[in-house]
């Protein structure tokens, strides 16, 4: 009986929010005997990808090291692509996965696609259907959708989008989000948090970051906030803020001569999760967050617009607020003062998947790549 060696998977990370999803897959796929992993992080989020992965028992095989100071986007997928295609051409993996919807993704895909290597998308089928917003992670998400062989679609929904863009059924792969795995991970065991400081008082929790808001949408934001800070007496406030200067220019003069708001650095994966089980309410506009919070039973007022994640909106436990003062005042207000508001959001569902997404990416996978063989074979 002739005995396949193990399939060569190399699995790509550029972002901290990718190193937490990609932690669970990489993790199943090493404890697979058929299976041999190599880990590249491309460095776009360089100080948290080793800090993030060393949660999980993983480091980086292969440090691409792409960033550089106030690079361009354009300037970053021209280096992440300069530095990856001789490392396709010199290990020629069987197949190449990566998560979500950054430069590192989108790059990924297209390197793939002209090598001939099979590339695998988790996360896959997220859409806005409107290019600039998010800018520009709709549209690399959409490209990664185009080349992509395989998809791993954490929702019905998602699988949904794939099938209008004509991606064929059988490519399309239910999985559940990843991201729920890692959160059950973490949260198996007691998280430490020091918010709020006055345990007689509810914490919310602050995230925002993104590009789209940048300028008026986040000086609009942090009046809300500000007003937020006044009237609702019995919270405390706390907002890791992003290094970005458009970011940090905004907040830091809005919002830090407040008594009860803490401005506070940028966290690292497990503080953010004793944040989120030590908050009550939580007010963001991260992607990954909308699908962390509704599993741990906390309402989500989301400042955007449009969300590539419906189905908790749908579900009644998050909710679009954008960035207009009044609105977002009225619902904060509306969650934290009005019981039976809290409580339907506060419900617990979890529309993002069961904990065990990983297993079926793996076992989607080793499917794929025993039909490619069989394929192979018979030419």
């Amino acid at each position: 009986m002739v005995v396949s060696p193990p399939a060569k998977i190399m699995c790509l990370v550029g972002t901290r929010p990718e190193c937490v999803k990609m932690a669970p897959v990489i993790a199943a796929m090493r404890a697979a005997p058929d299976m041999q992993v190599r880990v590249v992080s491309t460095g776009q989020h360089k100080e948290l990808i080793h800090q993030t992965l060393g949660i999980f028992g993983i480091e980086p095989d292969v440090d691409l090291a792409v960033m550089t100071a106030n690079q361009s986007l354009a300037a970053l997928s021209a280096r992440i692509f300069d530095r990856l295609d001789p490392l396709l051409v010199d290990e020629a993996p069987d197949m190449l996965l990566a998560q979500g919807d950054t430069a590192s993704v989108m790059v990924a895909a297209l390197n793939s696609f002209f090598r001939k290597i099979p590339f695998g998308h988790v996360e896959a089928g997220l859409r806005t259907g409107d290019l600039q917003n998010p800018f520009p992670e709709e549209l690399n998400r959409v490209v990664a959708g185009i080349a992509a062989d395989i998809h791993f679609a954490p929702t019905q929904s998602s699988r949904l989008n794939l099938l209008r863009e004509h991606v064929p059924d059988e490519r399309i792969h239910v999985t559940g989000n990843t991201v729920i795995d890692a959160l059950k991970w973490v949260t198996a065991k007691p998280l430490a948090c020091e918010f709020p400081r006055d345990k007689s008082r509810r914490l919310i929790l602050v995230t925002a970051h993104r590009r789209e808001n940048f300028g008026v949408p986040f000086e609009r934001i942090c009046a809300a906030l500000r007003q937020l800070h006044d009237e609702l007496t019995d919270a405390e406030f706390v907002y890791p803020v992003h290094p970005n200067p458009n970011v940090r220019s905004v907040v830091m003069p809005a919002l830090s001569d407040l008594p009860r708001f803490h401005l506070i650095d940028p966290v690292d994966y497990l503080t953010m999760a004793g944040l989120l089980q030590a908050a009550s309410v939580i007010v963001t506009d991260s992607g990954g967050i909308q699908e962390e919070a509704p599993a741990l039973a906390k309402p989500v007022l989301v400042l955007r617009h449009e969300t590539e994640r419906p189905e908790a909106v749908d579900a009644g436990v998050a909710r679009l607020v954008g960035t207009d003062p009044a609105t977002i005042i009225e619902e904060v207000r509306r969650v934290w003062t009005d019981q039976d508001a809290y409580r339907s959001m506060a419900s617990g569902i979890s529309p993002y998947g069961d904990g065990h997404a990983a297993g079926r990416i793996v076992a989607a996978c080793r499917d794929f790549l025993s039909r490619r063989r069989e394929g192979a074979a018979g030419r």
